[in-house]
């Protein structure tokens, strides 16, 4: 007796080629445009692409655009104060943000109103943000100038800009404004999944406010706040757009950290191989920094989970 031919399945049916379909469009798309530029600015990374010296465009190198980074001081100078930078936006914002969002998480007249603001800062473009704290400090009819004159605190206007220290920290302050928001969002949105049972125990137990946020409210949190911290952290070591809106990495290179200095060395130098050796030396830094968060700051079952 002859068998019946088998009917072919349809994709249905093919879980396996359905998946692969689905996917595909993705996978082209996250190739174009985040594996191929990241592959190819690898591979100038190791060339000594000039394009001030056109003859150069092809010269392999290796490691010799990583090395020269190594010894030029300009690159430590940019990268201790990117360091500096980032350490002290990072800690502060996230200090801010769990100190306004526990304030938030209380019951109070008029809550609603000041979660909707406190989102403003944030929303603002980064550029007009820049200008906005440039105008503020501007030596001539900034505001900050005008305030401390009113009161009696200047009497001549000060160029707060063309200070290298001041200009630095205003750069930071300015920084800080407009990023604590999302602490603050990240944080507050953790805080109301935290049960309510859990407070009750512990102040039936006797803790007092203080025992309860460092032995309740901070161990739920931890997995939130290592998000804040390597979310935060990323953004201040690519932070770009502030600076140079507000300073272009002046003065006296007081305000330059490492992605101004590489986008003058890419952008203005036209020297990509030493630019995109620079921007991988900055990748490298933040994944090592972002591993030892994740070690430190989560346990192995909050890893597995």
């Amino acid at each position: 007796m002859s068998k019946i031919p088998r009917p072919h399945q349809s994709l249905m049916e093919r879980p396996g080629i359905l998946a692969f379909i689905l996917l595909l469009p993705t996978a082209i798309i996250i190739f174009g445009l985040l594996v191929f530029p990241m592959c190819s600015s690898l591979a100038i990374s190791l060339t000594k692409m000039d394009l001030l010296n056109p003859a150069s465009a092809k010269e392999f190198v290796g490691l010799g655009n990583y090395i020269e980074a190594l010894k030029n001081p300009m690159f430590w100078m940019t990268f201790g104060k990117t360091w500096y930078f980032a350490l002290l936006t990072v800690s502060i914002e996230t200090a801010l943000g769990l100190s306004i969002a526990l304030i938030l998480n209380q019951n109070f007249k008029g809550r609603g109103f000041v979660r909707g603001l406190i989102i403003l800062p944030w929303a603002l473009p980064y550029v007009v943000n820049g200008i906005m704290w440039k105008w503020i400090f501007d030596a001539n009819y900034g505001a900050f100038n005008a305030l401390l004159n009113q009161i009696g605190l200047l009497k001549s206007y000060q160029i707060w800009l063309g200070n290298p220290i001041a200009a630095f920290h205003i750069v930071i302050f300015a920084n800080i404004w407009k990023e604590t928001p999302v602490a603050i969002l990240l944080i507050l949105a953790a805080l109301q999944s935290v049960p309510k049972e859990l407070y009750e125990a512990a102040t039936v137990d006797g803790a007092t406010g203080l025992q309860c946020l460092r032995k309740v409210v901070i161990p739920m949190l931890k997995p939130v706040i290592m998000v804040v911290l390597v979310l935060k952290t990323i953004w201040a070591l690519k932070e770009f757009d502030l600076i140079y809106v507000m300073t272009k990495g002046g003065p006296a290179d007081a305000t330059n950290v490492l992605t101004y200095y590489i986008y003058q060395n890419t952008f203005k130098f036209l020297k990509f191989g030493y630019g995109s050796a620079l921007a991988y030396i900055l990748t490298l830094a933040a994944t090592i920094l972002v591993m030892v968060y994740v070690k430190n700051l989560l346990t192995e079952q909050e890893l597995e989970s």
